[in-house]
């Protein structure tokens, strides 16, 4: 059977769009990154997934005058390319309802906290000044409720008494980096039966 049909949404380094792609190269993996996409001309991950030999391409957000246009080019662009799943690896932008429901139990992210404990952003800041002993990542299907759809995989990390939100950043990255790759797999296994 042929691999799934794959994109990736980044804003900023790439990380996680690296492991994606770097786990899909195994013969094994049920899905292909075949586009890349930031919403930043500027975005340190397009040339890496270039350097892998993705297609990668830049939709700047400031060209449209509001959200619904910036999303029917985006949508546009993954309908041509034939695209089956979309990743938000590190994608920085709040997807309307109008988008969502286009791409509804096809569209993946990771967010960093152990939904649904601190949707949105400063999880690492949040999970310490609440006292949390734990902290974590999640993979989930997106809603049109931020942070809000179905968790598909979850790690958990134990919070150290002197972690910051620097030194809980940089654990759990190591983490994330296979998190997503794992979660990715299970989506598209299922997607075709």
């Amino acid at each position: 059977m042929p691999k799934v049909r794959t994109a990736v949404l980044i804003s900023g380094r790439g990380s996680n769009m690296v492991s994606l792609v770097e786990a899909s190269k195994a013969k094994d993996y049920p899905a292909d990154i075949n586009l890349v996409i930031s919403n930043k001309p500027n975005a340190a991950g397009l040339s890496k997934a270039k350097d892998l030999g993705v297609m990668a391409l830049a939709i700047d957000h400031t060209d449209f005058s509001n959200r619904r246009e910036f999303e029917t080019a985006l949508d546009a662009v993954l309908r041509e390319a034939k695209t089956e799943l979309i990743c938000c690896a590190g994608f920085m932008r709040v997807l309307t309802p109008w988008f969502v429901s286009r791409w509804e139990g096809r569209l993946l992210n990771i967010h960093p906290s152990l939904l649904p404990k601190y949707k949105g952003l400063n999880t690492h800041q949040r999970a310490l000044e609440a006292g949390d002993s734990e902290h974590g990542c999640t993979v989930h299907y997106v809603t049109a409720e931020l942070d809000g759809g179905d968790t598909i995989l979850q790690h958990k990390i134990d919070i150290l008494e002197n972690d910051t939100p620097e030194t809980l950043s940089s654990r759990l990255l190591p983490l994330e980096l296979t998190l997503f790759p794992k979660a990715l797999s299970i989506v598209a296994k299922t997607y075709r039966t």
